[in-house]
């Protein structure tokens, strides 16, 4: 027992004078690391793939891939948003989740039990500027896959009664999400940064739009887009580069070609600064985005303004979340990123933070913008969001789907899938001069377009003493995101 005793109060005495030398001695013996490094690069082959058109006009990309006996593929349609009309949002994305429920020949039902039997995949959607279908199944349903697909895109029934459940259930989903501040701060930053242009519009629709689409409408923007020269087919798995192009030719080789109109959409307006606040009493957190314009898919400068945007709130950088987070103790996340479309694009960086440091998050925010024109970055941000980007790419291309995919998009912006080979190569090169050099083109702190959602009350006090007092406030009762104010009745 005094054994004990006396080497318990050894270890205490011990404890006690390095304590009392304070924290500059005992701390420097403790092991201290870095980030690990990422591994060495090494070279990931991109998979061999070929692309012929169909007599139709329709262009089919096929990447063989024998680890398994079965087949993805993935047809797109260049007809999202950006194609329906400007007074009906909402059209592409009712069309696109009609495609699947019910032709001229299968009811709903029949298509999904055909789907099931076979342990089959499917599915359909829409985006701003493309519809899907895509799916996968065993090899020896190729054929059953791949003509359902065609059924599915060339002749959808429109049945009246599908229209009003999907139009219900549009609704009933449009209602949660105008109840969500991070759905409407979004909503309404792409609202003000592309103005009337289509990017600008909400692709699921408005709760105003949904009701007033008409099966005519649904039909006419089918008719007018969903034809083989407008559109994409993928088809990647177990099979020969031959057997493939056959399956697509018995599939869609009938779907007859027909001429389609140009879109000539209204042009997005110039970055300007515009504070919105949208007002939601009661809200104890405050939504921010802050952005504006920038560029298209297919600008030369696109992959240096992604990886300036990383370096600013990315992966492998991310000054916003060291400020706002790890220095501040204002939020659990923050990010920022790049949205590049066919006509243009956008960047935003965004967060959270409670109502009484709304203002303080805003301002750092703005700082950091100004100083990724300002300052060069550091070297080792720039490296970590480039080993961030080239390492996630060989993820990108593990499957079959994400294969189709990604030459997909390549040829859908027009460029040339070879230039995935090479990409993270590009990647690399990118230097800390080209990121500042974008940064002071593309980033404009002073027409940052800015949106609040949360409590007004709380927090427009600060706005003002922060130099932010050129505000619009519009209560959430108010909002119509397809007014020209943003406000009902305007």
């Amino acid at each position: 027992m005094r054994a004990r005793r006396q080497a318990l109060v050894t270890v205490l005495t011990a404890v006690l004078l390095l304590l009392a030398s304070g924290p500059e001695a005992w701390s420097q013996d403790w092991p201290r690391s870095g980030w690990p490094t990422p591994l060495p690069s090494s070279r990931v082959p991109f998979p061999p793939y070929e692309l012929r058109t169909l007599p139709n006009g329709l262009p089919v990309l096929v990447v063989p891939h024998h680890e398994q006996p079965s087949v993805s593929f993935r047809l797109i349609v260049r007809a999202g948003a950006m194609q329906e009309p400007g007074g009906k949002p909402g059209v592409a994305s009712m069309v696109a989740s009609l495609l699947n429920q019910g032709t001229a020949t299968k009811s709903a039902g029949a298509i999904a039990d055909q789907i099931e039997s076979a342990g089959g995949l499917l599915s359909v959607g829409s985006g701003n500027e493309l519809s899907y279908v895509s799916g996968a199944v065993i090899k020896d349903q190729t054929d059953m896959m791949l003509a359902m697909a065609a059924d599915l895109v060339q002749r959808p029934s429109f049945a009246p009664e599908e229209i009003v459940r999907q139009r219900r259930q549009i609704g009933s989903a449009l209602t949660v999400s105008y109840d969500d501040p991070d759905y409407l701060a979004n909503l309404v930053f792409r609202r003000l940064v592309f103005g009337l242009h289509p990017y600008g519009r909400p692709a699921e629709g408005s709760p105003d739009s949904i009701g007033r689409i008409t099966r005519d409408d649904l039909a006419e923007f089918h008719r007018t887009w969903f034809v083989p020269n407008n559109a994409l087919l993928a088809i990647v798995g177990d099979l020969t580069t031959d057997e493939a192009f056959a399956a697509a030719t018995r599939a869609f080789g009938s779907w007859p070609r027909r001429d389609i109109p140009e879109v000539r959409p209204t042009p997005p307006p110039a970055p300007s600064r515009r504070i919105v606040v949208i007002d939601r009493p009661g809200s104890s957190q405050t939504e921010i985005r802050v952005g504006n314009l920038t560029l298209a898919r297919t600008h030369p400068d696109y992959l240096p303004l992604e990886l300036a945007v990383r370096v600013l709130g990315g992966e492998g950088a991310n000054r916003l979340f060291g400020v706002l987070r790890t220095d501040r103790g204002l939020t659990y996340g923050a990010a920022a990123d790049v949205h590049a479309l066919r006509d243009t694009g956008s960047f935003v960086a965004e967060t959270n933070t409670r109502s009484a440091t709304t203002g303080e998050a805003l301002r750092l925010i703005m700082d950091e913008c100004a100083r990724l024109q300002r300052e060069a970055a550091d070297p080792r941000e720039l490296r970590g969001a480039q080993d961030y980007v080239s390492g996630n790419f060989p993820l990108s291309i593990e499957s079959p789907a994400a294969i189709a995919e990604q030459v997909l998009s390549e040829l859908f912006y027009g460029l040339d899938p070879k230039g995935l080979e090479t990409y993270r190569d590009r990647v690399d090169r990118v230097t800390v001069a080209d990121v500042q050099r974008v940064a002071k083109v593309f980033i404009r702190p002073e027409q940052l377009t800015v949106v609040l959602v949360g409590d007004a009350d709380a927090f427009v006090d600060q706005l003002k003493a922060l130099g932010f007092a050129d505000y619009e406030r519009i209560p959430i009762a108010q909002l119509d995101i397809n007014a020209p104010t943003l406000k009902r009745g305007s």
